[in-house]
């Protein structure tokens, strides 16, 4: 079964590294995959060490707006996109084309029309209060070549709104990550810990993720001011760099508040990290501050780590962290309400390895990469026999038909 991958950036990001891992582990044997992405970024790099063949297509430049003259900008890189995006699947032909956005879910879509072709969205955001998302929702209802996977339940119960029919071709496949590369490693974090020149008995808090406003790393930068105040030698860790839009001027606005805070020597951005992991152990408590989170794939990370986790109530983290068993949870947006629970657990750090225990032990049970792929492979197969069961055959020169 070919498989087509589509992503609309070259950018790699929690999205991207999903595929990555993907394509990793897909049974060769079974399914034979193709990726095709923008070149600028890191991602088609990626693929290639993992084996997988990488075509180029152009960028897609498209975001939410309300503007006339952007609007008319982001329909016509749509449009250059789709037409690239067609010409790949004439030349590569696939049973199967997996989306890895909703953005890219409907490039492929309109990309496809007349081809038959079957098309995957994989459903990693939220959809956001505006007009544009019921259009999309609507697009989506109206192709019957369409499948949805949602990484979580709030992201499917969000993508499906109150459209009648899409939540049949929508489902839930909970992320995995490869709990292999996250096993505890004092070593390691001891490394990470001597490289950031942090003390022994120092506290350490960290956030880990793209720097951009929906992640949260402002309030929590406002929020650590207090807990500076009552812990002595607290420090929080900054782990990312902004990636999209206007996310520069972002995390030029980081670094201004903690000068204007009086913490900027207990506030340290790291910039990104290739070895997340140890730096993961090498905080005593991780937060996972999101406003709108569909996931929270970086939560399971760090549970896998050894590293308790504090979370903003948002998306899909309530499907992922109970409360006082696995993580800590506290209501999305209340600055008081976390820098509460960070004092809290800096000053109860039992509290925070039991937490740990705990979250750590549901991970191999719930969220596995092994899990996953059999998972998204078994569904993978459940469309091809869809496809033969309604009616359709190949065509001499392999297109699909239907009778």
């Amino acid at each position: 079964m070919k498989i087509l991958f589509y992503n609309h950036t070259g950018q790699a990001s929690g999205a991207e590294y999903l595929l990555l891992m993907i394509l990793a582990r897909l049974d060769r044997l079974k399914f034979d995959p193709v990726v095709i992405c923008p070149e600028h970024g890191p991602l088609q790099k990626l693929v290639t060490e993992a084996g997988v063949p990488v075509r180029t297509v152009e960028g897609l430049n498209a975001r939410f707006t309300s503007r006339p003259d952007q609007l008319f900008s982001y329909l016509t890189s749509f449009i250059r996109v789709i037409r690239d995006v067609r010409r790949q699947v004439a030349a590569i032909n696939p049973d199967l084309f997996h989306a890895n956005s909703i953005r890219a879910g409907l490039v492929a879509t309109a990309a496809t029309m007349g081809l038959r072709t079957r098309v995957v969205w994989h459903l990693h955001d939220l959809l956001p209060r505006h007009p544009f998302s019921s259009l999309i929702r609507t697009f989506a209802r109206l192709s019957r070549r369409t499948q949805m996977i949602a990484v979580s339940q709030a992201v499917a119960d969000n993508f499906v709104g109150r459209l009648p029919g899409l939540n049949l071709r929508t489902i839930v496949i909970l992320n995995g990550i490869d709990l292999g590369k996250f096993k505890p490693n004092t070593a390691a974090s001891d490394e990470v810990r001597h490289e950031l020149g942090i003390d022994i008995g120092e506290v350490v808090i960290g956030i880990v993720g793209q720097l951009t406003p929906r992640k949260g790393q402002l309030e929590l930068i406002r929020a650590f001011k207090r807990v500076s105040e009552e812990i002595s030698g607290a420090l929080l860790l900054i782990v990312g760099a902004p990636l999209f839009n206007r996310d520069e001027q972002y995390a030029e606005r980081l670094k201004e508040t903690a000068v204007e805070l009086g913490i900027a020597n207990q506030v340290r951005f790291t910039g990104a990290r290739k070895d997340v992991a140890a730096v993961m152990q090498s905080l005593d408590l991780l937060v996972v501050n999101s406003s709108a989170e569909p996931f929270g794939l970086v939560a399971l990370e760090s549970l896998a780590c050894g590293t308790p986790v504090l979370a903003a109530i948002s998306g899909g983290i309530p499907e992922l962290i109970e409360h006082e068993r696995t993580g800590w949870l506290v209501k999305q947006g209340d600055e008081d309400a976390l820098a509460r629970a960070m004092v809290y657990l800096c000053r109860h750090p039992e509290i925070g390895t039991q937490l740990a225990e705990q979250g750590k032990e549901q991970m191999s049970s719930r969220f596995s990469a092994d899990r996953y792929l059999d998972e998204l492979q078994k569904f993978y197969s459940s469309t091809e026999t869809s496809a033969l069961s309604s009616g359709e055959m190949k065509k001499a020169d392999g297109r699909p038909e239907f009778a």
